[in-house]
């Protein structure tokens, strides 16, 4: 009985073993089959998605055909009228460039007429040569050029030429600058402002293939030969660089890289984030900003992501508020390593204020008034303005020369006053009521003082001390001497220097031919010439 038990308990454990077995393999293809399932409808749903985005193209392609079928049928019906209307448009520009050519030139022609008469003529490099010389006038020039370059036969060879001659005087370092300036006028009127790119203007075969010609050749010269030596692109001359690849559709010359560093070199210009959104660099614009936003120029990224429609992924408010947090940072900085120095507080004003203006005016650019307030940084600029004038009022006050010119010692000690006196005799009119005139042997001459007399008493000042200096020594009354002897040989006694003289008496001794006179102060509100009678100096 015992037996027969034991061999029913070990077949019931073996039944349940068997049964955990299978249970184990049904979960695994149980989750197998879940795993399998879930594959094959995401692939359903990819195959589905791709088909659904095959057809949406196909549809998109088909209707674009129809378009483009429909716009050459249009354009070839309207080749005839097209070709009449640019054969009397061709005649009447060229009768006005042989009526600009034949008739004199006038210096009556206002600047609208002149710009016109040069690209009627298609004379490039008078042209370049008259907007240099008005420069001046660049207000003016901005506003007529587009029109002026539309009066000439092929506007695009015109620029082109100039282009060419451009190069050809950087090649020569021979006016550079001012031609560069120049052509980049003509370049920005070729191409205005919105109509660069695949909706500007339409250029013949041969003028694309010129353009791309000299673009090579710019950037061969930028490049500069194995040994290096390749030029230098400025800011200007990048934009307008850029704006003949959009201009002229040479985009595909160059990769998306080349155009990033150039973008990222020049990003300052305003131009040059107006142009990187025709550039189409796609995923490359966001990289660009996001260096730009790294390397603290938070302004230059507000306008490049205006003008690439990504203001969603780069707030404007918040790089504007990060671009006020750091330029304070940084004018706090300055301040704290000068030791509030004279010159730490101007550079650090001048960094905060520049800061500020910059800020008001992408804000007002960019229509921002109502999310970003101008109202604090509008007084602060002011603060910072008169703070300014203030320092530089003090700092022209307190570098004025004192009035008193010519009060230095007449002895011993340093400065100037070392040794001989440096007096020139004839300032000495510059006191009022000076000396009074001594009698001559011809009274009616000028009065005209002995150097002794002048300076070799004793100068006392209204609360300064006299330091008196050694005796004066004895004159002949021959006067040996020759006539031009300096008196800057005398000992003399001079006061301190004080901040009047107006108000200084007058003291002398000396001796002349062995003899002794002794001066009394001088009265100035007695006009009586004094008793002293000095002898007469040969003439």
């Amino acid at each position: 009985m015992g037996t027969e038990l034991v061999v029913t308990t070990d077949r019931v454990q073996k039944f349940f073993g068997d049964l955990d077995e299978q249970r184990a393999i049904l979960s695994t293809s149980t989750k197998l089959f879940i795993t399998l399932s879930d594959h094959f409808d995401s692939l359903q749903k990819s195959i589905s998605e791709k088909s659904y985005s095959l057809e949406s193209k196909t549809q998109s392609l088909e209707s674009r055909t129809r378009e483009n079928s429909h716009s050459l049928d249009h354009r070839e019906a309207s080749i005839p009228e097209r070709g009449s209307s640019a054969a009397a448009r061709i005649e009447e520009q060229k009768a006005a460039a042989l009526a600009e050519v034949e008739k004199k030139a006038s210096g009556d022609l206002d600047l609208p007429e002149t710009l016109k008469s040069f690209c009627r003529k298609m004379d490039s490099q008078g042209l370049v040569k008259f907007i240099v010389s008005k420069r001046k006038e660049s207000i003016s020039l901005r506003a007529e050029i587009v029109q002026a370059i539309a009066e000439a036969v092929d506007p695009s060879r015109l620029v082109l030429d100039a282009l060419e001659e451009f190069l050809d005087s950087k090649a020569k370092k021979l006016g550079v600058t001012d031609k560069r300036w120049a052509c980049g006028l003509l370049v920005q009127a070729l191409f205005p402002e919105g109509k660069a790119g695949p909706k500007g203007p339409e250029f013949s075969r041969s003028m694309v293939e010129r353009a791309a010609g000299i673009v090579d050749t710019w950037k061969a010269r930028m490049d500069g030969d194995s040994n290096g030596g390749g030029w230098t692109l400025g800011a200007a001359e990048a934009v307008m660089f850029v704006q003949m690849l959009v201009g002229f559709r040479l985009k595909e010359k160059f990769g998306e890289e080349f155009f990033r560093k150039l973008v990222m070199e020049h990003a300052a210009r305003r131009d040059m984030a107006k142009l990187a959104g025709a550039l189409e660099l796609g995923e490359k614009m966001g990289d660009v900003i996001d260096e730009l936003v790294k390397n603290g120029k938070e302004i230059e990224a507000v306008y490049f992501a205006s003008e690439s429609g990504l203001t969603e992924s780069f707030p404007p408010v918040s790089l504007l508020k990060s671009y006020l947090r750091n330029s304070r940072k940084s004018a706090t900085i300055i301040l704290k390593n000068g030791n509030n120095s004279v010159a730490a507080t101007e550079e650090s004003s001048t960094l905060e204020l520049n800061s500020i203006k910059a800020i008001i005016k992408c804000v007002e650019d960019h229509k921002l008034e109502s999310e970003f307030s101008l109202e604090s940084l509008r007084k602060r600029a002011t603060h910072l303005e008169k703070a300014k004038t203030e320092r530089k009022k003090s700092s022209a006050s307190s570098s004025k020369p004192h009035n008193n010119k010519r009060a230095y010692s007449g002895g011993g000690g340093g400065g100037r006053g070392v040794g001989q006196s440096s007096f020139r005799p004839a300032k000495a009119a510059k006191f009022s009521n000076s000396y009074p005139s001594f009698t001559r042997r011809n009274p009616n001459p000028l009065p005209q003082h002995s150097p002794a007399t002048r300076y070799s008493g004793p100068y006392s000042y209204p609360s300064q001390s006299v330091f008196d200096g050694p005796t004066a020594p004895s004159y002949g009354s021959t006067y040996g001497a020759p006539p031009a002897q300096s008196p800057a040989a005398l000992p003399q006694h001079y006061s301190l220097p004080g901040d009047s003289m107006g108000a200084a008496r007058f003291g002398s001794s000396g001796a002349y031919g062995g003899g002794q006179t002794n001066y009394v102060p001088y009265n100035y509100s007695n006009v009586a010439p004094p008793a002293y009678q000095p002898p007469s100096y040969p003439q």
